[in-house]
């Protein structure tokens, strides 16, 4: 048979006692903590009117914007039945099922309500937020790898793994193709593009380029990724991550084309 083993990687990370220290929650404290700590550095770098106190503050709003957001989006979007006559899963979150578009409606609420509080522009807040936001899906992505969870489609390729949950079949790594793209491509891009001036000053160029780029990368990778069970494709052959990933293209273009538009005139 075709493909690679599945690696032999517990989920569990290590436990204390009776409580398992899992892979897939780690990536997520790793991120945010990452986050922070190249934050704080920015601050200082570029003498951003944000205080270190604020930069706290602004990390715990995320936080719960990402767990609340994230988990409410994967009931709303891909939960299914499940969830209807048995809500108390949704309180289950060591188990898995976040969403990407419902975290960032989070974040962004998040983000709105910590300018608000804190008498900052919105848009200068969720810069500095998306900088730093491809650390966390690269993360999640090699932990969406760890708990064989999310694969890819069936296909030949050299590369292809047999993962236990798909039935052994040989199929895309599509959670590594996602980590790569969504996480270390955006991640170079964004800071690259940080460091010219013209680009900090345009309060909101980087948030709209970083959900254009995430729209285009999670489009084109869920070609490769097996749909989810409980949905599977719309209209053929379209997927529910590519149909929620449309409208952040377009709004992403659209206040790009607004703010290099406005700041011309």
């Amino acid at each position: 048979m075709t493909g690679l083993d599945f690696p032999e990687v517990s989920p569990i990370m290590f436990t204390i006692g009776p409580i398992a220290i899992r892979w897939y929650s780690m990536a997520y404290l790793f991120g945010i903590v990452a986050a922070w700590f190249l934050v704080r550095r920015n601050i200082a770098k570029y003498k951003l009117p944000l205080s270190y106190a604020q930069l706290e503050d602004l990390v715990f709003y995320v936080t719960l914007g990402i767990i609340l957001g994230g988990r409410l989006g994967y009931v709303i979007f891909y939960g299914g039945s499940d969830f209807l006559y048995q809500p108390w899963l949704i309180l289950q979150v060591w188990k898995g099922g976040m969403s990407f578009h419902g975290g960032v409606l989070g974040v962004v609420f998040a983000a709105w309500l910590f300018a608000k509080k804190n008498q900052r522009p919105f848009l200068s807040i969720t810069d500095l937020i998306v900088l730093y936001a491809p650390i966390g899906i690269f993360c999640g992505r090699l932990a969406n790898f760890v708990n064989d969870e999310l694969w890819g489609r069936v296909t030949d390729v050299p590369w292809a793994v047999r993962f236990p949950n798909g039935g052994y079949l040989p199929r895309h790594p599509s959670q590594l193709y996602e980590a790569f793209f969504e996480g270390l491509v955006m991640f170079a891009v964004l800071n690259f593009l940080w460091r010219y001036k013209y680009v900090r000053e345009h309060q909101g160029l980087v948030s709209a380029l970083f959900i254009t780029l995430y729209g285009i990368f999670r489009i084109s990778m869920e070609r490769f990724r097996e749909p989810d069970a409980q949905l599977g494709f719309f209209f053929g052959h379209i997927t529910m991550g590519q149909m929620l990933s449309v409208p952040l293209i377009l709004v992403g273009a659209g206040v790009i084309a607004y703010i290099l538009r406005t700041k011309k005139a």
